[in-house]
């Protein structure tokens, strides 16, 4: 390299660390210590810095949280059996008391987060709980923490119910995701079309309508509006930005991330029927063997595996089919997966359900 050339690549350099520093440090300044008042804890996602964000849906808020958690771990097996039962004596509560909403891992230190209901009901307390490779667990602390919130300004109301009598605002928030300075929020809206994708960018300020979604829903042959994502991936097809989300019963439906304009109504292409009666849960994409993988844990049809190598070549369902599209490969290994997250290149992070009933918080090899 001549002098020349190489001066220019270390000035480079300093100006790409500069950069990134600057970044991270607008993301920690704009969190402000204090309490961190949740009236529930949901859907949880990583963003920088070990910054948390938690789904608060009946505040209809979605809080950034500086857990502190910025020092590297190692990967390592993790295997806790009776996760749920350590988590309830910590609180002081019975089993039956205790509700783990969601679960993710912090790419930095490998913990896993739990967001944890203590109770049942609109009076239950939300707690968000750290677990270490040894099983250690320990309470974040909301009274003084630095933090961030912005509420979501046309949730449903605390009162509204749907069809079936349920509490429409608890799927105001559904899943999130943060990527490229933005925090994707998939749930319920206020409005005629409810289902809503929410792009908000951070550090906060407002949070704006958010786009409504319809899409064909291939098992019951019909377009719908009303029905929320249960869960969703980031992924470029063909170096476009998309989202990739499932729903109930179980469409596979692709987003472009450009068409989510606030107040638009996008049209999603679904590309896969995977089953009926089914309610997906969480999905992760990994990479192996030169190929992405979509993994996809759901209430009834057990762990499928999915590619991602043509997932540009299918065409649009649009009429009443069964299961088609996208194809899949149950993973027969995995049995009563409830939470799944990445948590390293070549593992998962499980909450799984043994044969006793309790649930066990372990990595697995990914498929």
């Amino acid at each position: 390299m001549t002098g020349n050339l190489r001066t220019a690549a270390i000035w480079l350099l300093a100006v790409t660390v500069l950069a990134a520093g600057a970044v991270a440090a607008e993301y920690s300044s704009s969190l402000k210590a204090g309490k961190a008042d949740l009236k529930s804890a949901g859907a949880l996602a990583f963003g920088p810095e070990g910054i948390l964000f938690v789904g608060d849906t009946a505040g209809a808020a979605i809080f950034a949280l500086d857990t502190g958690d910025r020092k590297a771990g190692a990967a390592g097996a993790v295997d806790i059996k009776g996760i749920n039962e350590k988590v309830a004596a910590l609180l002081g509560a019975a089993a039956d008391q205790v509700m783990i909403n969601d679960m993710v891992v912090n790419p930095i230190s490998r913990k896993t987060y739990l967001s944890v209901s203590r109770g049942r009901g609109p009076d239950a307390t939300p707690v968000i709980l750290r677990v270490d490779g040894s099983g250690k667990i320990e309470e974040v602390a909301l009274e003084n923490v630095k933090h961030s919130r912005v509420s979501l300004p046309n949730s449903p109301d605390a009162a509204a119910k749907d069809a079936r009598g349920q509490n429409r605002r608890q799927e105001a928030i559904t899943d999130l995701a943060f990527v490229d300075g933005r925090v994707f929020v998939a749930g319920l809206s206020n409005e005629e079309f409810a289902s809503n994708l929410r792009s908000i960018p951070f550090p906060f300020q407002d949070a704006d309508r958010g786009a409504s979604i319809e899409i064909f829903h291939g098992a019951h042959g019909r377009f719908e509006t009303n029905a929320p994502i249960r869960t969703f991936v980031p992924y470029q097809i063909k170096k476009e930005a998309h989202i990739l989300a499932a729903y109930t019963c179980t469409p596979l439906v692709k987003l472009s991330v450009a068409s989510l304009k606030p107040g638009s109504k996008v049209a999603g292409t679904t590309i896969a029927e995977l089953g009926n009666r089914n309610r997906p849960l969480d999905m992760i994409v990994y990479s192996k063997g030169g190929v992405d993988y979509i993994l996809m844990n759901n209430s009834s049809r057990g762990v499928m595996k999915l590619s991602t190598e043509k997932i540009d070549t299918y065409q649009a369902i649009t009429s009443q089919t069964e299961v088609t599209g996208v194809p899949y490969e149950t993973i027969a290994e995995l049995k009563d997966v409830q939470q799944l997250d990445l948590f390293d290149k070549a593992n998962a992070m499980i909450l799984v359900r043994s044969g006793a009933g309790s649930l066990d918080l372990k990595t697995v090899a990914l498929p």
